[in-house]
């Protein structure tokens, strides 16, 4: 039987699958036109912008930092470029060691190199280039460019690096910059003024003037639109924002003279602050001993950080900012001042010494054993009757003194540009309530108010608020805030702007009472009695001066001072306060020589060098050079006394109190000048 096809109904069908097919082509170039509206219409602008994104890249054109110079123009901080080998460990695709050992076969790399980078990399992002070795050679770098292909992840920078060139000079003043730490990104991040600001940035201010003015010394970072390759490889520069370079600082420091002063002291530990009182400019800031700042700027290695560390001189420590000293007979100028101020006494008062003070049965000794006799206010200041110091304090009383001291800037910040400034103690009865909890010894006892007019007892105070309080007075009272920084240029214009254009307040003292101190001061420096009249004979100047010697352990009563009997780190220290010249005040200085024995022969001749080369341009000369010798000799006269009668510090602290007398510092026998 034959059988027919049924062509009407294949047709049908055939028509079916026909227009299925074509309505899903026709749905698939409408998916695919839609789509195509969507990318070129709808989000043209954002897809432009990506592709964009990846044929440009952004790169942040870091700016210079700028330069410290002292008042005379002297480099003390500068940039040099040099190149660098940077690892992104993002980038390395195997064993990081081994591409390390591999590029040691080009380039120099030692075991502290290795330390370093790995130091980097527990503190940093692994998407960051990190350096391998800095400041490499023309040698090195051609090596390692012609075996590049080698390293995918490595590469060779071209870097500024912070150079102070003179080494250890002035390093407590300049600081010093380091690679930014994890606690450092944290703050930046926090700024809203400064994140953006530090992209592409390695370093910043870590101490000294380098942190204190971070923001004027890193200028604002620019940036670069830079074509790059499908491999990320820079074809073009399309366009550039240029970096702005920080700013220059001038400082008030004369390096020749902060020269002078710090070889002056040799390995002796100590500080010196020279002030011009009529601007407040610091001519020399000296803390003894120093360190090098070059050290720290790429990572001071493990062992140059313990020899800086642990040193018993502590070379970190800035003495004429943080540390803080008993002032000697350097207070007895403004005790002076404060008992004519006060009306407690006029220049003719005269007391008779006989070489001790009484106190509800405490004996309170001078240096001089039967006393100087008749003493007037002139004559206690030149040679240095501690009597008569003893029986002004207790007239005047502990608040009385605090008081008057205050305005001077005794026992608080002066403000100076640099971070950790010490305040120091002024003490008064306020004070020793908030200091201590017990009531026993939150009281006041009469016996601790004299020891203060003699400059010992709880007075402590750094050399920078004894600087500024001789400038104060040798300005007669016009008060000038210290800085370290008188001038900031402008990278671009040069223009430059002062940091202190005019005075901070007017002490209001009397005239003729500062007259009358300044010419005591000066009768320190002269023939017959000034207890530092040796040193400044025929100086070529008129100086005014004060010689202080601060005890730095007590010694039991009846017994005498001896320092041969005593290490060398428990003698007393010596002290000198100066301004000169006495007419009109050029320079202005405090000084303490640690455990450097009496302030007219530990102290005076460093000072008197600093004075020689501000004023008269003179630099030490032999004289000069065997005077200093003599400071290193032993001058104390030899009292034999038992090491065993010696009283330490909290042994004289505790009989005193408990006897309501002096504080340590003042117990039975004073200093020698």
């Amino acid at each position: 039987m034959t059988e027919f096809k049924n062509t009407e109904r294949e047709l049908y069908f055939f028509r079916i699958r026909l227009f299925a097919i074509a309505g899903f082509i026709l749905l698939c170039f409408t998916l695919l036109f839609a789509r195509f509206v969507w990318l070129q219409i709808v989000k043209h602008e954002v897809y432009a912008t990506q592709a964009e994104d990846n044929r440009i890249s952004i790169v942040p054109v870091v700016p210079n930092r700028g330069l410290i110079l002292d008042r005379n123009g002297v480099v003390l901080a500068r940039n040099f470029s040099a190149y660098t080998l940077e690892i992104t460990p993002s980038k390395i695709n195997q064993d990081l060691d081994v591409v390390i050992d591999q590029l040691a076969e080009l380039v120099d790399i030692q075991p502290k190199h290795r330390k370093r980078f790995k130091k980097l990399m527990e503190d940093s992002k692994s998407f960051e280039s990190l350096p391998i070795r800095t400041r490499l050679t023309d040698e090195e770098v051609a090596r390692f460019t012609v075996q590049r292909f080698r390293f995918p992840g490595v590469e060779i920078q071209a870097r500024l690096f912070r150079q102070y060139p003179l080494g250890e000079i002035a390093s407590h003043v300049i600081g010093y910059i380091g690679r930014i730490s994890a606690s450092d990104a944290k703050k930046l991040d926090a700024s809203e003024e400064d994140s953006d600001n530090y992209f592409g940035t390695d370093y910043i201010g870590k101490e000294g003037l380098e942190k204190s003015y971070e923001r004027q010394l890193h200028g604002t970072t620019g940036s670069e639109e830079v074509e790059v390759s499908a491999r990320g490889r820079a074809v073009r520069a399309l366009s550039r924002d240029p970096a702005t370079s920080g700013s220059n600082l001038i400082l008030s420091i004369d390096i020749e003279l902060q020269k002078i002063v710090e070889e002056a002291f040799g390995d002796k530990r100590g500080a010196l602050v020279a002030i011009d009182p009529e601007t407040g400019d610091v001519l020399a800031f000296v803390s003894k001993p120093t360190y090098d700042p070059n050290l720290f700027v790429e990572g001071i290695d493990q062992a140059n950080w313990d020899s800086l560390n642990t040193s018993i001189d502590k070379p970190l420590v800035n003495r004429a900012l943080s540390s803080s000293y008993p002032p000697g007979s350097t207070y007895k100028p403004f005790m002076g001042l404060a008992g004519l101020e006060l009306g407690k006494r006029t220049p003719s008062s005269a007391i008779a010494d006989a070489g001790y003070f009484m106190l509800g049965g405490h004996r309170f000794n001078d240096d001089k054993v039967g006393g100087h006799g008749i003493v007037d206010l002139y004559r206690s200041i030149v040679v240095s009757c501690n009597t008569y110091y003893y029986m002004l304090a207790n007239d005047i009383g502990v608040d009385a003194i605090h008081d008057f001291m205050a305005p001077f800037g005794f026992g608080e910040k002066t403000g100076i540009d640099l971070e950790h400034e010490s305040s120091g103690i002024l003490p008064s009865t306020a004070w020793k309530r908030a200091r201590y909890k017990k009531p026993a010894q939150q009281k006041w006892f009469a016996g601790e108010t004299i020891s203060l007019g003699n400059g010992q007892g709880y007075n402590s105070f750094t050399i920078l608020q004894m600087a500024h309080a001789v400038a104060t007075l040798a300005n007669n009272g016009i008060v000038m805030k210290p800085h370290l920084v008188k001038m900031i240029e402008d990278p671009q214009t040069h223009a430059r702007t002062l940091t202190v254009p005019k005075e901070s307040a007017r002490i209001p003292l009397k005239q003729e009472n500062i007259d009358f101190i300044k010419n005591a001061m000066a009768g320190v420096t002269k023939f017959p009695e000034g207890t530092s009249r040796l040193v400044f004979v025929n100086a070529g100047y008129e100086s005014a001066g004060k010689t202080g010697t601060a005890q730095v352990i007590g010694i039991k009563k009846g017994e005498k001072y001896n320092a041969n009997n005593i290490a060398l780190r428990f003698r007393d220290h010596a002290l000198y306060t100066a301004f000169a010249p006495v007419d009109k005040p050029r320079i202005a200085i405090a000084m303490i020589v640690e455990n450097g024995g009496f302030g007219a022969a530990g102290a005076a001749p460093i000072a008197k060098l600093a004075l020689d080369y501000y004023l008269l341009g003179k630099r030490p000369g032999d004289k000069e050079k065997e005077m200093l010798k003599e400071m290193d000799k032993d001058t104390t006269p030899v009292e034999h006394v038992d090491p065993s009668q010696m009283q330490s510090e909290a042994e004289a602290k505790a009989e005193a109190e408990s006897e309501g007398g002096p504080q340590p510092g003042a117990v039975t026998s004073a200093p020698k000048e």
